[in-house]
Protein backbone atom coordinates (compact mmCIF):
# COMPACT_ATOMS: atom_id res chain seq x y z
CA UNK A 1 0.00 0.00 0.00
CA UNK A 2 1.51 3.42 -0.26
CA UNK A 3 3.02 4.40 2.45
CA UNK A 4 2.86 0.52 3.89
CA UNK A 5 7.28 1.23 4.03
CA UNK A 6 6.46 3.64 6.53
CA UNK A 7 5.61 0.98 9.49
CA UNK A 8 6.17 -2.86 9.57
CA UNK A 9 3.00 -5.30 8.90
CA UNK A 10 3.16 -8.25 10.89
CA UNK A 11 0.57 -11.56 9.64
CA UNK A 12 -0.07 -14.03 13.10
CA UNK A 13 -2.05 -16.60 11.62
CA UNK A 14 -4.53 -18.82 13.52
CA UNK A 15 -8.00 -21.24 14.02
CA UNK A 16 -9.93 -17.98 13.15
CA UNK A 17 -12.63 -17.33 10.89
CA UNK A 18 -12.10 -13.83 9.89
CA UNK A 19 -9.17 -11.21 9.19
CA UNK A 20 -8.67 -8.40 11.94
CA UNK A 21 -5.70 -5.41 12.39
CA UNK A 22 -4.14 -4.16 15.31
CA UNK A 23 -2.13 -1.12 15.75
CA UNK A 24 0.92 -2.25 17.78
CA UNK A 25 2.43 0.13 20.55
CA UNK A 26 5.50 0.60 18.18
CA UNK A 27 3.33 1.22 14.92
CA UNK A 28 3.56 -1.35 13.38
CA UNK A 29 0.71 -3.26 12.16
CA UNK A 30 -0.30 -6.39 13.11
CA UNK A 31 -2.86 -8.67 10.86
CA UNK A 32 -4.32 -11.68 12.14
CA UNK A 33 -5.60 -14.06 9.62
CA UNK A 34 -7.29 -17.51 9.08
CA UNK A 35 -4.95 -20.45 8.55
CA UNK A 36 -5.26 -20.86 4.68
CA UNK A 37 -5.53 -17.06 3.61
CA UNK A 38 -3.73 -15.99 0.85
CA UNK A 39 -1.09 -13.64 1.66
CA UNK A 40 -2.37 -11.32 -1.02
CA UNK A 41 -5.28 -11.37 0.47
CA UNK A 42 -4.67 -9.98 3.34
CA UNK A 43 -2.00 -7.40 2.06
CA UNK A 44 -5.49 -6.02 -0.35
CA UNK A 45 -7.48 -6.35 2.83
CA UNK A 46 -4.17 -3.81 4.81
CA UNK A 47 -4.84 -1.30 1.07
CA UNK A 48 -8.22 -0.99 1.90
CA UNK A 49 -8.13 -0.04 5.19
CA UNK A 50 -5.34 2.35 4.68
CA UNK A 51 -7.05 5.27 5.98
CA UNK A 52 -8.36 3.38 9.18
CA UNK A 53 -4.61 2.39 9.69
CA UNK A 54 -3.35 6.04 9.40
CA UNK A 55 -5.81 7.42 11.86
CA UNK A 56 -5.87 5.22 14.56
CA UNK A 57 -2.03 4.66 14.42
CA UNK A 58 -1.26 8.68 14.23
CA UNK A 59 -3.99 7.95 17.71
CA UNK A 60 -1.45 5.28 19.10
CA UNK A 61 1.71 6.29 18.63
CA UNK A 62 0.49 10.15 20.23
CA UNK A 63 -0.63 8.10 23.27
CA UNK A 64 2.57 6.47 23.25
CA UNK A 65 4.48 9.96 22.99
CA UNK A 66 2.04 11.57 25.76
CA UNK A 67 3.09 8.95 28.09
CA UNK A 68 -0.81 7.15 27.98
CA UNK A 69 -2.52 4.37 27.35
CA UNK A 70 -5.58 3.89 25.03
CA UNK A 71 -8.38 1.74 27.06
CA UNK A 72 -7.74 -1.91 25.50
CA UNK A 73 -11.59 -2.43 23.76
CA UNK A 74 -13.36 -5.52 23.95
CA UNK A 75 -12.01 -6.43 20.62
CA UNK A 76 -8.29 -5.80 21.72
CA UNK A 77 -9.32 -7.99 25.27
CA UNK A 78 -10.44 -11.09 22.46
CA UNK A 79 -7.00 -10.24 20.33
CA UNK A 80 -4.86 -11.03 23.71
CA UNK A 81 -6.54 -13.56 24.62
CA UNK A 82 -6.13 -15.34 20.74
CA UNK A 83 -2.76 -14.19 21.53
CA UNK A 84 -2.33 -15.32 24.87
CA UNK A 85 -3.62 -19.00 24.06
CA UNK A 86 -0.89 -19.52 21.34
CA UNK A 87 1.83 -18.13 24.00
CA UNK A 88 1.23 -18.89 27.49
CA UNK A 89 0.04 -23.12 27.01
CA UNK A 90 3.79 -22.90 25.58
CA UNK A 91 5.22 -21.64 28.69
CA UNK A 92 3.54 -23.83 30.46
CA UNK A 93 4.75 -27.09 29.26
CA UNK A 94 8.19 -25.78 29.04
CA UNK A 95 8.14 -24.85 32.83
CA UNK A 96 6.37 -27.87 33.72
CA UNK A 97 8.63 -29.92 32.65
CA UNK A 98 11.99 -28.39 34.08
CA UNK A 99 10.06 -28.33 37.28
CA UNK A 100 8.58 -31.90 37.04
CA UNK A 101 4.57 -30.58 37.57
CA UNK A 102 1.99 -31.72 36.13
CA UNK A 103 -1.24 -29.14 35.61
CA UNK A 104 -4.85 -29.94 33.83
CA UNK A 105 -6.69 -27.19 31.72
CA UNK A 106 -5.44 -23.64 30.60
CA UNK A 107 -8.30 -21.03 30.99
CA UNK A 108 -7.16 -17.31 29.31
CA UNK A 109 -9.50 -14.77 31.00
CA UNK A 110 -9.74 -11.02 31.28
CA UNK A 111 -9.33 -10.54 35.24
CA UNK A 112 -9.49 -7.56 36.80
CA UNK A 113 -7.51 -8.42 40.14
CA UNK A 114 -5.58 -11.31 39.18
CA UNK A 115 -2.54 -12.08 36.59
CA UNK A 116 -2.81 -15.91 37.12
CA UNK A 117 -4.38 -18.89 39.35
CA UNK A 118 -3.81 -22.56 39.90
CA UNK A 119 -7.15 -24.91 41.19
CA UNK A 120 -6.97 -27.96 43.73
CA UNK A 121 -6.97 -29.69 40.73
CA UNK A 122 -4.46 -28.03 38.77
CA UNK A 123 -5.96 -26.05 36.13
CA UNK A 124 -4.46 -22.49 35.83
CA UNK A 125 -5.97 -19.76 34.75
CA UNK A 126 -3.60 -16.74 32.71
CA UNK A 127 -5.09 -12.82 32.30
CA UNK A 128 -4.84 -11.87 28.73
CA UNK A 129 -3.20 -8.39 29.95
CA UNK A 130 -0.32 -10.42 30.68
CA UNK A 131 0.47 -10.56 26.58
CA UNK A 132 1.10 -6.52 27.29
CA UNK A 133 3.86 -7.45 29.46
CA UNK A 134 7.60 -8.48 28.62
CA UNK A 135 8.09 -12.28 27.71
CA UNK A 136 10.15 -12.34 31.15
CA UNK A 137 7.26 -11.88 33.17
CA UNK A 138 5.26 -13.80 31.11
CA UNK A 139 7.13 -16.43 32.46
CA UNK A 140 7.10 -14.70 35.92
CA UNK A 141 3.68 -15.73 36.08
CA UNK A 142 3.71 -18.98 34.62
CA UNK A 143 6.63 -20.39 37.25
CA UNK A 144 4.24 -18.58 40.08
CA UNK A 145 1.49 -20.53 39.24
CA UNK A 146 3.23 -23.69 38.54
CA UNK A 147 4.86 -23.42 42.19
CA UNK A 148 1.29 -24.17 43.30
CA UNK A 149 1.53 -27.55 42.10
CA UNK A 150 3.74 -28.44 44.96
CA UNK A 151 2.75 -25.64 47.40
CA UNK A 152 -0.97 -24.32 47.35
CA UNK A 153 0.15 -21.68 49.26
CA UNK A 154 2.96 -18.62 49.54
CA UNK A 155 5.15 -20.05 52.50
CA UNK A 156 9.02 -20.05 52.35
CA UNK A 157 8.97 -23.29 50.29
CA UNK A 158 6.69 -22.13 47.62
CA UNK A 159 9.29 -18.93 47.27
CA UNK A 160 11.97 -21.54 47.10
CA UNK A 161 10.46 -23.26 44.11
CA UNK A 162 9.97 -19.93 42.60
CA UNK A 163 13.43 -19.03 42.85
CA UNK A 164 15.01 -22.61 41.66
CA UNK A 165 13.61 -21.72 38.55
CA UNK A 166 13.75 -18.01 38.45
CA UNK A 167 16.62 -17.03 40.52
CA UNK A 168 15.49 -13.21 39.67
CA UNK A 169 12.41 -13.13 40.36
CA UNK A 170 12.03 -10.32 42.88
CA UNK A 171 12.59 -8.52 40.02
CA UNK A 172 10.09 -9.29 38.21
CA UNK A 173 7.74 -9.06 40.91
CA UNK A 174 8.76 -5.67 41.37
CA UNK A 175 8.25 -5.15 37.52
CA UNK A 176 4.50 -6.22 38.12
CA UNK A 177 4.22 -4.16 40.77
CA UNK A 178 5.20 -1.35 39.94
CA UNK A 179 3.38 -1.53 36.29
CA UNK A 180 0.65 -4.15 36.95
CA UNK A 181 -2.48 -1.84 38.13
CA UNK A 182 -1.57 0.79 35.33
CA UNK A 183 -2.49 -2.09 32.64
CA UNK A 184 -5.42 -3.91 34.62
CA UNK A 185 -6.70 0.26 35.32
CA UNK A 186 -6.52 0.16 31.29
CA UNK A 187 -8.79 -3.16 31.12
CA UNK A 188 -11.53 -1.64 33.61
CA UNK A 189 -11.54 1.63 31.53
CA UNK A 190 -11.80 -0.40 28.46
CA UNK A 191 -14.20 -2.88 29.53
CA UNK A 192 -17.14 0.61 30.55
CA UNK A 193 -16.59 -0.62 34.09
Amino acid sequence: MAGQEEFQVYIRRSRRKTLSLEILSDGSLLARAPLRMPEREILAFVREKEDWIRHHRQKRLEAARQGREAPISMEDLQALADQALEVLPRRCAYFASLMGVSYGRITIRNQKTRWGSCSSKGNLNFNCLLMLTPPEIQDYVVVHELAHRREMNHSPRFWREVERVLPDYRTRVRWLRQNGPGLMARMLEGSGE
